[in-house]
């Protein structure tokens, strides 16, 4: 995270495909809507936040040209 931070350009890969993307940090009502969607597929994310007083952050990763 703190890489990402520092240095938000990046590169992902998706089954065969690569692409450049920039990310930045999700705040507020968008944080807290992507938040529960990550918990839906995933529910062990709420059983981590609870075991920790640090809000943990979610990355949004948006394409960039």
């Amino acid at each position: 995270y703190e890489n990402l931070v520092a240095n938000p350009d990046a590169e992902v890969q998706v089954l065969g495909e690569k692409y450049p993307v920039r990310a930045r940090t999700a705040e507020g009502d968008e944080r807290e809507e992507l938040w529960r969607l990550m918990t839906v597929n995933w529910p062990n994310y709420d059983e981590y936040a609870k075991r920790t007083d640090r809000v943990i952050p979610v990355v949004v990763l948006e394409r960039s040209t």
